[in-house]
């Protein structure tokens, strides 16, 4: 019996299919094709004028983004951004009293270069949950302290942020750029996310 299986294995073994040295190389280029394909993409998205504040760039930071009140001084007032929130919820077919369940979202936000108001760069997202804005305000947080401490460039943050931020949250979070104090935190919902 047992010989019986082990002939049967070998015959499996030798009916595998082997790939070549050259199958293997065209594999792992086309592996590293897709990949740098998908950063190019990223950085392509972060990239979009239509996102980002002109008057936000690597060199202009520390005047920026890095200054406090900054979100604040170019944030559109309020009742236009509610106004957009109310827009958006129509659009996409969900009641104005389920509408506090949803934040008005920066796809990059203020603090990372964001535009203050293009249409383009708004977003809806649940306020709680795994993929939430609550979340998504503390990374905002991480990622401007680590611009900010010149730890990060910001075209890496802001593609980070318009990346899969969801499934980075965690490595992205545990980045060495400085603790999180509350001030930071209570900064995040006032910031202009």
């Amino acid at each position: 019996m047992n010989a019986e299986k082990a002939e049967r294995r070998r015959i499996a073994r030798s009916m595998a299919v082997v790939p070549t040295r050259r199958a293997r190389v065209r594999h792992i280029a086309l592996a590293l094709l897709t990949v740098t394909c998908g950063m190019h993409h990223l950085a392509a998205a972060a990239q979009d004028a239509q996102l980002l504040d002109s008057r936000v760039t690597q060199q202009s930071v520390g005047e920026t983004i890095c200054r406090p009140g900054y979100a604040d001084a170019v944030a559109p007032p309020f009742d236009e951004s509610m106004a957009l929130k109310d827009r958006l919820l129509a659009q996409r077919g969900i009641e104005a009293d389920e509408g506090a369940s949803y934040a008005l979202d920066r796809r990059v936000p203020i603090v990372l270069g964001g535009s203050p108001d293009a249409v383009a760069n708004y977003d809806l997202l649940p306020w709680g949950g795994h993929a939430g804005e609550r979340r998504k305000a503390l990374l905002t947080v991480r990622l401007k302290r680590c611009v900010c401490a010149g730890q990060m460039t910001l075209a890496d943050a802001q593609n980070a942020i318009l990346g899969d931020w969801v499934s980075e949250y965690e490595r992205l979070t545990r980045m060495a750029c400085g603790a999180s104090t509350s001030a930071d935190l209570t900064a995040a919902s006032d910031d202009g996310q």
